[in-house]
């Protein structure tokens, strides 16, 4: 794996830094099986891994044949928030992967799809809070989410730092998508695979948060 001379270093949320991806999955199964489409956890994963909340209802519209109820979106961010309040784990090696960057000298900021409201909770329960205050970037903030780029570029504009010299560490495929539309190198979390989709994607594979540091550490500065 060869990364180029790197200035800021972008985390997604989800998956990446908070182990909150099956409490989502299983709350979106949950709420779109009420709408009447019989929904397992793992089918959530399968079609809404990386989307927004808000982009949802037009998949699902168009498998029902009709409109979700008004306020379906927020009504289900509500009931989101309120799992992850009590549900909400790190990532194996997140704070780790955190406190490398920072003690290397290199900035670094979080670009999630989730709302503040949904970061905040999950940010409170696993106590970063304050390591990460300051440095949030919601999908929300801006026109589109991802597999746009626009979240990471909001980010890296935030920090001062060309996206050509930012390295985004995601998860997901939508997540890839919109950190190579970007410019920005990516570095690839398959905890139970080989990696070889995100890859495809433009992706460089790890298996874990403890790979983080090497990678960054490898990569190295830019020239002065």
């Amino acid at each position: 794996m060869t990364l180029t001379p790197l200035a800021l270093v972008i985390f997604d949320c989800d998956g990446v830094l908070i182990d909150s991806e099956a409490v989502a999955n299983r709350v979106c199964a949950e709420e779109i099986t009420k709408l009447g489409w019989p929904m397992s956890e793992a089918e959530s994963t399968a079609l809404f891994m990386g989307y927004r909340l808000s982009d949802m209802p037009p998949v699902i519209e168009a498998r029902l044949g009709r409109a979700v109820p008004p306020g379906w979106v927020n009504r289900l961010r509500n009931t989101l928030v309120a799992r992850l309040t009590t549900e909400s784990v790190l990532m194996p090696g997140a704070r780790e992967a955190i406190e490398a960057v920072v003690a290397m000298g290199l900035p670094f900021r979080i670009a999630s799809n989730s709302s503040h409201e949904e970061m905040a909770v999950k940010f409170a329960r696993t106590g970063l809070s304050a390591l990460v205050a300051g440095k949030l970037h919601s999908a929300r903030d801006v026109a589109a989410g991802k597999p746009a780029p626009d979240v990471f570029l909001a980010a890296a504009e935030a920090a001062g730092v060309a996206p050509h010299l930012c390295l985004v560490v995601e998860d997901s495929q939508p997540g890839v998508r919109a950190a190579v539309a970007a410019g920005m190198q990516v570095l690839g979390l398959d905890v139970s695979g080989d990696g070889a989709a995100l890859a495809i994607l433009g992706a460089h594979p790890i298996r874990s948060m403890g790979d983080v540091a090497a990678a960054v550490r490898r990569a190295g500065r830019p020239a002065a």
